[in-house]
């Protein structure tokens, strides 16, 4: 459920020191928390976030909230977060906690989890494995359409989908969680194994991804 992804994503950042690093390059811990309520904000500041200059005056009001979120305690800003969306942002609307925020949060759990040194593989709750493959195998054309070869995801002694197709292919074995990283372009620290011809797989490691 997206509600448990939400909880344990607020544990995760409240945990964290909110100086830390994450694999969003150039974002702290804090920067990811302002970036998750300021999503969750009105409908026009979520639009000034991404329109930006095309809307000019949304996007001041956007960046206006976001330094208001960035100057709050962070113990608040991230209880904002656990709390959910206001009433008048898109996120709040019946069924788009389930449909737009599993994937998101997870995956932004594990840019704060896995930029830790000595990092582990956290397990996860029944159910969500099968959830991360089914959004995978959804989304994994677009989020690997930049790549100019093929590219076939596998699950040990489970499913598989092929993401992109092309004359030479790469295929990249690991378990569900592992592959929705990598396709996301977390590819430093998903736990997959990659195979192909080596001018194919060179093509991938230099093909930014996700969406």
């Amino acid at each position: 459920m997206a509600s448990s992804d939400r909880a344990h994503l607020a544990d995760v950042l409240l945990a964290a020191d909110p100086q830390a690093p994450t694999l969003d390059e150039g974002w702290t811990v804090r920067d990811l928390a302002v970036h998750l309520v300021l999503r969750e904000a009105r409908a026009d500041a979520a639009l000034g976030v991404a329109l930006g200059p095309r809307l000019p005056a949304l996007a001041e009001r956007a960046a206006q909230l976001q330094a208001e979120l960035a100057s709050l305690p962070y113990d608040e800003l991230v209880e904002r977060f656990r709390s959910g969306p206001s009433r008048l942002s898109p996120f709040a609307l019946p069924g788009a906690e389930a449909a737009a925020n599993a994937v998101e949060f997870w995956v932004h759990a594990q840019d704060v989890v896995r930029a830790r040194p000595g990092w582990q593989p956290e397990p996860l709750r029944p159910g969500q494995c099968e959830a991360l493959w089914r959004s995978l195998r959804r989304t994994a054309r677009l989020l690997y359409r930049r790549c100019p070869v093929g590219v076939v995801l596998v699950v040990p002694a489970g499913p598989r989908t092929v993401a992109r197709r092309g004359e030479q292919s790469v295929v990249l074995t690991g378990r569900a969680e592992e592959l929705l990283l990598h396709a996301f372009g977390r590819t430093s620290v998903a736990q997959v194994e990659v195979s192909g011809p080596e001018a194919a797989v060179a093509a991938l490691a230099g093909t930014p991804l996700g969406v």
